[in-house]
């Protein structure tokens, strides 16, 4: 017998648990302990009392996140073994074992059938980030699995949870496991400093691997544009890779200042790297119209639904500046991280803003997150990057 409380469906509710969908929303729920505490562990079960999944409750609009469709403890052997399978996708897709890349997302959250928790690791360092309390409450369980699957590997576990949970659960930052060695990674043989206790989200924007990869690619004898550099990851894979002149640019000092010393990091490149302290809008509408690539990698502009209709006029009209002022010939890399703003929606906003800037378009790449950043197919929601990539005449 499982010892969690129950909760029960109203009738018909069960359809989004057979559909394996991780949330059971507060509209659902015919029945439910009055005594449950943000975190507890409960059974979800039918309105004819059939098991169905266990997950945390939160009281609010989602309030259960399921954890597993299984009538299983959610014990030291069931992180393990959910730990270890998420590893294992990282493992095929060459990340666990690679002498030119140690910095890679091992939880993605309900991608990995594991809603409120993210871990990212950074060579040798685990980086937990937890989005509700349930999960927060078994971050010694998920460092316990973390070392058996690491095993010497691993020389830290951080969680980094006070940004994430709400500010009057009084959690605070702490150290589960060790002690870093070090916080300096590669991502593709360049390499980062990486503030994983100051820095925002984990540290690093983990999942621009791949499009930065593919940034290097056209970057060769160019001048490049990085908006928005936060630490400069854009701007080092383009510098790394022959740029003539990279410009990075971002409203906060903090990040100008990481950036700069990423690029010193990487040789330095005197001479060819310029970094901004500007408002980006501002600082492109009076750029000269000689810069072979711009990058537009700007912070979720829309945090929720209400927000989504100024979010897509804010994509529009920074999009719309950029390709006004692109080189002719020029590409452009634009991305949105906003998870209510699909990948349709996006891109319509991008043939808006291209109609506004009067110029010829053509779309040569669709980007999204990388594998390590999967998308459960049962829980889209999971999708949240999105970007093109951009030839104007």
């Amino acid at each position: 017998m499982i010892p969690y409380p129950k909760i029960k469906l109203l009738k018909g509710k069960e359809i989004s648990v057979f559909r394996k969908h991780h949330w059971i929303f507060s509209g659902a729920i015919a029945e439910k302990d009055e005594n449950l505490q943000n975190g507890d562990l409960v059974q979800v079960i039918s309105q004819k009392g059939d098991f169905l999944a266990i997950g945390h409750y939160q009281n609010g609009s989602i309030m259960v996140r399921i954890l597993s469709f299984e009538e299983e403890m959610i014990d030291a052997k069931f992180w393990e073994k959910k730990l270890l399978q998420a590893f294992q996708v990282r493992k095929n897709l060459g990340l666990t074992d690679n002498d030119q890349t140690n910095v890679y997302r091992l939880v993605h959250g309900e991608g990995d059938g594991l809603p409120g928790l993210i871990i990212d690791f950074y060579n040798g360092t685990a980086v937990i980030q937890t989005h509700h309390i349930g999960i927060f409450k078994q971050g010694k369980e998920i460092s316990m699995a973390l070392q058996k699957i690491y095993r010497e590997k691993l020389q830290a576990v951080y969680d980094k949870s006070a940004e994430t949970l709400p500010k009057n659960s009084g959690v605070e930052n702490r150290v589960l496991f060790g002690a870093p060695q070090t916080n300096l990674v590669k991502e593709y043989g360049c390499h980062f400093e990486i503030d994983w206790e100051k820095g925002q989200k984990t540290g690093f924007f983990v999942d621009q691997r791949e499009n930065r990869n593919l940034l290097a690619k056209y970057s060769r004898g160019k001048k490049v544009l990085n908006t928005f550099c936060y630490s400069g990851g854009f701007s080092v894979a383009a510098l790394k890779a022959g740029a003539t002149e990279v410009h990075s640019v971002d409203i906060s000092v903090k990040a100008i200042e990481l950036t700069e010393k990423n690029v010193a990091l990487n040789a330095g490149f005197p001479g060819i790297h310029q970094s901004v302290v500007a408002d980006v809008v501002k600082y492109i509408r009076e750029i000269a119209n000689d810069f072979d690539i711009i990058v537009l990698d700007p912070p979720a502009f829309a945090k929720n639904i209400k927000a989504r209709h100024n979010a897509v006029q804010a994509y529009k009209r920074l999009n719309a500046e950029a390709l006004k002022r692109i080189k002719p010939g020029g590409i452009l890399f634009t991305f949105s991280c906003s998870q209510v703003v699909d990948k349709f929606l996006f891109a319509n906003t991008l043939t808006a803003a291209a109609m506004e800037s009067g110029r010829s378009v053509r779309i040569l790449h669709y980007l999204s997150q990388p594998g390590d950043h999967p998308i459960n197919i049962f829980h889209t929601e999971s999708e949240y990057l999105k970007g093109l990539v951009l030839y104007v005449e």
